[in-house]
Order: structure tokens, then C-alpha cells, then sequence
């Protein structure tokens, strides 16, 4: 990073500021000080650009031009002009920074956005979406002519005790380490699962679920395909997970299809007040909106009228054997959807009552027995869930534990709660024998 922000400050033409930029302050500091120490180590370098440490700047002395360094803290970073170089992209939670960089160019001859970085572990961040990018560039660079991406990886089909699959993830291996180092690393993390998490990630730049993540690698992006057979009229089993009045509010309607396998649909639903918010923190509840994958109702907080009017209208066109949610805050839509006379049942939310479905849903999305119909809202929660485990190993989904929102996955597993437990003739199930049967 040092030396292309000392060559955009001295040889990119037009003369222009360069803007170094970190997710943190910490980071942001650390970068000025490698420059710094580069510029001050080298004759010619301090010759054409002068070190102002009290304001942590670097000057060109002869264009007047500035290399500085910028934290997340990004409302105090537009109007800027420059090129960008990014740090490790994948750190960044918030697109904002990124997106008042990029745009600072726009007003700058020549400018260029630079990032270099290494795998990260959120798949809902604007580093992943810059690694997919990449790769669309890679396969068609027509795609997007002003966008170069290049990466450097192992793919998560490789044989990574190949040699050939180290170097092909690190082209410097031999100049910057040696290759007998890089086996020792290797050895020690077949070791450990964590450790071996940690070794794909930093030496072969292969994206990693967090450590606590649910769902590991592309297990749930390989369940996205849509049901086998036309849903209208068949029967489904409704879990709901209700927000607590300000947040999103979910929907799973699961169809049991005859190879065993099972199909989802979903329904979002958030109260209008808090889109905003949620947008300006990085969540693209306005795409999701525009696209028609969240419902938005009016006001502050939910709106259990519109919750309940949206399952009824699909029964309509479906048999709901069962709605199951959380007791402790669902009374008010259990009461609408009764009157309409459809079936509620109280889930509660501990482990004793949710373990077998989650073992269910774990075994259906690595077996690929799942169709979740690519909805990105559930995608999203996928990607956030964590689980819990109790001392006798019994699991949950952990709200606590997971980074974002998981709605939909909480309300799928309610949804397998019924379905998994419903008998054969089609009756949906006594929730009070489930519940013995688990216990």
C-alpha cells in the first residue's frame, strides 16, 4: 500500500491527493506510519515529498498534493477529491466510507480506486460484493471495462495439501516466504479446525464463515433453487418470528416435497419509520423494498393487522396446516389469525423445543435436500445465524451471538418444527406430544 500511494503522489498524472483509507483509526494510523517510515528511509523520496507529522500528512513539495489517511468515519470525508487506495476492504461493516471515496473521484482526471485485500468471513459485506465483482471481470472483462480485479486463491475444490495450490494463492512464495515455512503452517492447522479455518483464510485467501457461523461455505447458496412441483393448493406448515415492534418480521412456508426434500417460501415485512436507518448502517432494505422481497407497513412499529392479512391471503391460494411462533410476544396476530380459523401453535424458543428441527435444518441444507428459492433477505440471515449450544449439546439460533438480523432463519425453523412432527394422514400434529417426544 505504501509504495502505490508514494508513486500516485510523485508519477500519476494529473497531480492529485491521495486518500489512504482504513475501517478503523487504529488501522488508518498504521498506514501513514509505514509511508512515513518508507519516505523518511529513502533519499530521493524525502527529496520529493515532506513528512508533516503533527498533522499525519505527507506533501508533495512541489504540487502541493497530500497523501492522508481516513477512518470510517465517513460523513466527515465527502466533498474530498483524490484518488483512493482501500485497506483490506473486507474489514469495512459500512459501504459508506467506500462509497463517499469512490465518488470523490468522480471529480478528479485519471482517478483511481484502489483496494488490496485479503478473504474475509462476511459474505453480506461490500468486500465480498467487490470479490464477486472480480470475478465477473475476470470471466468477461467486458462486463465493466473501467473495473481490473485480479485474485489470487484457492478454490474450495482444490486439494489443499497441493504445493502447487500454495503457490497459486501466493505468487510470491519463495521471494517473501519460504515454501517449507508455509508446510509447517499448514501441518500445524490439520491440527485444529479453527486453526485450519484461520490458514484458508490468511494463507489461501479462501472466504471463511465466521467461527460460530451456522452454515459453513457455499452450503446454503447450493440449496437455492425453487420447488420441484407447482405449490398452489398443496399443503405448508407457517413458522413466524415476530420482531420486537421496531425490526423486520418473518415468514417461512415450508412444503414438504415427495424425494424428502423440502421447499420454502418467504415473507418479510418492516415497519416504514425504520427503513432508513437500517440503510444508512448498510442493510439495503430500499433494494430488497424495491424488488418486492420486504413488505413495508406504515408507521413505527409492527403492524400485526398486515402480518396476519398477508398469511391469510396466502392460504387462500395454499392449505396452512399450522402457524407456530414464539408465545411470548405473538398473541395479538394468533388471535387475528384464529378468527380467520387457522391453526397457531406456541413455540417456545429454548432449546429443548427447537433442537430437533435445527438438527433437521442443518442436515437439509448440507445434504442440499432444501430449496430456498435464492431470497437475498433470507440469504442475509443465513449468513448471519450463529447457534447456541447448550451443555447437552442441544442448539438454537443465537440472536445474541449472530452480527445481524436472522429473522427468516428463526421463523424456518419454527416452520420444520410443525412440518418435521405433522403425521402422515396430513393432520398437522398435537404441539403438546412434540413436545414430550423431545423432551
Amino acid at each position: 500500500m505504501s509504495q502505490l500511494a508514494q508513486y500516485m503522489a510523485t508519477c500519476h498524472a494529473p497531480a492529485q491527493d491521495v486518500f489512504l483509507a482504513a475501517n478503523d483509526r487504529l488501522q488508518a494510523r498504521t498506514m501513514y506510519r509505514m509511508v512515513r517510515q518508507s519516505v523518511e528511509a529513502s533519499p530521493t523520496l524525502s527529496k520529493l515529498l515532506e513528512v508533516i507529522d503533527s498533522r499525519s500528512i505527507i506533501r508533495n513539495r512541489e504540487t502541493g498534493k497530500e497523501i492522508r489517511c481516513l477512518s470510517s468515519d465517513s460523513w466527515r470525508n465527502e466533498g474530498l477529491n483524490g484518488s483512493v487506495i482501500l485497506d483490506e476492504i473486507h474489514s469495512f461493516r459500512s459501504p459508506d466510507l467506500v462509497d463517499a471515496l469512490i465518488y470523490a473521484t468522480r471529480g478528479t482526471a485519471n482517478g483511481l480506486v484502489i483496494s488490496i485485500s485479503t478473504a474475509g468471513s462476511d459474505r453480506n459485506g461490500i468486500g465480498w460484493r467487490w470479490w464477486q465483482d472480480c470475478e465477473l471481470v475476470i470471466a468477461d472483462p467486458k462486463v465493466n471495462p473501467t473495473f481490473y480485479g485480479l485474485i489470487y486463491a484457492a478454490a474450495e475444490t482444490d486439494d489443499y495439501a497441493d504445493p502447487a495450490v500454495w503457490r497459486k494463492a501466493n505468487p510470491s512464495m519463495g521471494v517473501a516466504f519460504p515454501e517449507d515455512e508455509f508446510a509447517a503452517d499448514y501441518q500445524d492447522a490439520k491440527t485444529d479446525p479453527r486453526k485450519m479455518s484461520k490458514f484458508l483464510r490468511y494463507s489461501l485467501n479462501v472466504w471463511q464463515a465466521a467461527d460460530a457461523r451456522w452454515f459453513q461455505g457455499d452450503d446454503w447458496a447450493k440449496c437455492g433453487s425453487g420447488p420441484l412441483a407447482p405449490l398452489e393448493g398443496r399443503p405448508c406448515w407457517v413458522g413466524v418470528d415476530l420482531a420486537s415492534n421496531l425490526d423486520m418480521t418473518a415468514a417461512a412456508f415450508v412444503f414438504k416435497e415427495a424425494d424428502g426434500s423440502y421447499s420454502v417460501v418467504w415473507r418479510y415485512w418492516v415497519p416504514s419509520e425504520t427503513v432508513a436507518d437500517r440503510v444508512r448502517e448498510g442493510i439495503p432494505y430500499d433494494a430488497w423494498i424495491r424488488d418486492g422481497w420486504v413488505t413495508v407497513t406504515d408507521g413505527h412499529r409492527l403492524d400485526h393487522e398486515a402480518v396476519a392479512r398477508d398469511i391469510i391471503a396466502f392460504g387462500e391460494a395454499h392449505e396452512i396446516k399450522a402457524v407456530g411462533c414464539d408465545p411470548w410476544q405473538a398473541g395479538a396476530l394468533e388471535t387475528l389469525l384464529q378468527r380467520e380459523g387457522i391453526t397457531t401453535k406456541d413455540i417456545p424458543q429454548r432449546t429443548a423445543y427447537l433442537n430437533s428441527s435445527c438438527k433437521l435444518l442443518e442436515a437439509l441444507v448440507v445434504e442440499g435436500r432444501l430449496r430456498h428459492g435464492a431470497n437475498p433477505v433470507a440469504t442475509f440471515n443465513a449468513n448471519n445465524v450463529c447457534v447456541y449450544t447448550d451443555p447437552t449439546g442441544m442448539i438454537k439460533p443465537d440472536k445474541a451471538k449472530s452480527n445481524e438480523k436472522i429473522d427468516g432463519i428463526a421463523a424456518l425453523v419454527n416452520a420444520l418444527a410443525l412440518a418435521s412432527t405433522d403425521e402422515d394422514t396430513g393432520e398437522a400434529a398435537n404441539l403438546d406430544d412434540w413436545k414430550i417426544r423431545l423432551l
